[in-house]
């Protein structure tokens, strides 16, 4: 245990020593388009509310709203979400956090796995609120959890340094065609960070072994990645889910250029490969035909940073018009704008 906590506070002092505090933080948030997630999907309580899940919460949806509070510096916001996540999620002996929260039900936690690209946000949300705004408490608490990631969810698995989705079940014996993966958990940009809080090569490898999994992964006619992919062999879609490219996919495009991945033919190929009437879809891999044309503006400016980044296409008007209707294309609608914003100035 010594050890661990040792291990941990040398994590974030190193983060603290190797990212310099903002002095005046860039609010890369419009604070009208915050207020107006704010209403639509941040409870008072703290808890972030995907209103297209049967108005659930999750880690995933506290990480988001971490980092989106961050990107709007909205310290007060961020304290809320942050007591929420810390006292109704953060329950796990591993100090990863509980994947699932019901408001109907009782007990609310109704799934104590985790889920690795929630913990991975909410560390990377901390470590960056922590550092800006002066709050070791913040950077102490990513490290631990960042450790935890390393040691719990971060795998080899042959020759490759991969993510769990989460702890339990994806792995043999369980999962006979285990390792199972998903390929849009690795969330590239926060990946160094976790190499700071939580000092490991392994962090890069997984990191490149990442990156060169979803080059591979090119199923079906459309070329495309499956949601859950199996590694017991050579890559396939996993038993017990649809071979699909589907709603959790949408986003690895934004992924990668939001860690400034600009690889113009894997981004190119993704956006040809999910794009129907105009629009990203998901996708059917056997047959390439399109299963629901996803037209919200959150999942269309996917479509549009992929346009910016690679030919400094415009973004359209209907891109920056931010009118929040369900949780998931609003955030992806806010994070997207947030990187133009910051790496792309040209485009708006």
């Amino acid at each position: 245990m010594k050890k661990i906590v040792a291990t941990v506070l040398a994590g974030a002092l190193a983060f603290a020593i190797a990212v310099e505090p903002l002095q005046a933080q860039q609010v890369l948030v419009d604070p009208k388009a915050w207020a107006a997630y704010k209403v639509q999907f941040l409870d008072p309580s703290g808890r972030v509310i995907d209103n297209g899940n049967g108005n659930i919460s999750h880690s995933e949806g506290q990480g988001y709203g971490l980092l989106l509070a961050y990107l709007s510096n909205s310290p007060a916001d961020f304290e809320q979400i942050w007591y929420f996540t810390r006292t109704e999620l953060l329950l796990r002996d591993d100090g990863l956090a509980v994947w699932k929260w019901d408001p109907s039900a009782k007990p609310h936690v109704t799934d104590t796995n985790n889920a690795s690209d929630g913990d991975m946000l909410i560390a990377y949300a901390l470590a960056l609120a922590g550092t800006s705004w002066n709050r070791s408490d913040y950077i102490e608490a990513a490290a631990r959890m960042a450790q935890a990631l390393l040691s719990e969810a971060v795998v080899e698995a042959g020759g490759r340094t991969l993510l769990l989705p989460g702890v339990e079940g994806f792995t043999p014996p369980g999962r006979i065609d285990g390792p199972v993966v998903n390929p849009s958990y690795w969330i590239f940009e926060a990946i160094p960070v976790m190499a700071l809080l939580a000092p490991s090569d392994r962090w890069q490898k997984l990191s490149d072994d990442g990156l060169a999994l979803l080059k591979s992964l090119q199923f079906g006619p459309r070329k495309l990645p499956a949601e859950w992919v199996s590694l017991a062999r050579g890559p396939a879609p996993a038993e017990g889910f649809d071979a699909e490219f589907a709603y959790n996919a949408v986003r690895i495009p934004l992924y990668l250029a939001r860690a400034g991945i600009t690889d113009k033919a894997l981004l190119s190929r993704l956006q040809h490969g999910m794009t129907a009437n105009g629009a990203p879809a998901t996708i059917d891999l056997a047959t390439g035909g399109v299963k629901t044309v996803l037209a919200d503006p959150g999942y269309r400016i996917v479509n549009d940073v992929v346009a910016c980044v690679v030919n400094g296409k415009k973004l359209p008007p209907t891109a920056r018009q931010f009118s929040p209707a369900l949780y998931y294309p609003s955030t992806l609608q806010l994070l997207g704008l947030a990187l133009v914003v910051k790496k792309h100035p040209e485009c708006l």
